[in-house]
């Protein structure tokens, strides 16, 4: 199972499950608000391998221990976006209890200095550059069970890749540094 957290308006499972049928993917985001719309068109196009569920990062449901094989969070904001930036390490071990042992975390962040100021100095965050992480960055994830595998800069077309609403408007629109960071799910 792929699970999408901060999963927004849900477009990048719906897209994903639409083009496989026989894989299930779970779209979580602390707003249901964004949910509605694309639960309604997932019902109607009978996407049963699709499931939305309201949580955040803070509180995840028990009952999602260990399911996922792939888990993505692709251009998260507000608390989600902390959680892998710094990173939080408590925040990461909730993501870290949906993982079954070798899972797939994705991560994609794209955080602009001088659009983002406000929320950089909110959330407090570091600056996104290689020091940070091979350094901070790979140590909170390595305490909180995963092992950062890579991490590289996206151009525009890379973030076309991603069936995502937001990572296509920030490919057509001011350019930003956005990075991608692969890591797995310790073995326990």
């Amino acid at each position: 199972m792929l699970v999408d957290l901060g999963t927004g308006d849900g477009r990048l499972p719906y897209v994903l499950a639409r083009q496989t049928a026989d894989r299930l993917f779970l779209g979580l985001d602390a707003s249901v608000a964004g949910l509605r719309d694309i639960s309604t068109r997932a019902a109607r196009a009978g996407l049963t391998n699709l499931i939305y569920v309201r949580a955040s990062i803070e509180d995840l449901p028990a009952g999602l221990a260990g399911v996922a094989d792939q888990v993505t969070a692709i251009l998260p904001w507000g608390s989600l976006l902390a959680a892998f930036a710094h990173p939080v390490v408590p925040l990461l071990e909730n993501v870290r209890r949906l993982c079954a042992p070798d899972a797939a975390l994705t991560v994609v962040l794209g955080v602009d200095p001088q659009r983002d100021r406000a929320e950089i100095l909110r959330l407090g965050l570091p600056e996104l550059d290689a020091a940070h992480f091979a350094g901070a960055l790979a140590a909170g994830y390595a305490a909180a069970g995963f092992v950062v595998t890579s991490v590289r800069p996206l151009t525009s077309e890379d973030l076309l890749r991603w069936p995502s609403s937001w990572a296509k408007r920030l490919a057509f629109g001011h350019r930003r540094p956005v990075f991608q960071i692969e890591a797995r799910a310790s073995v326990e």
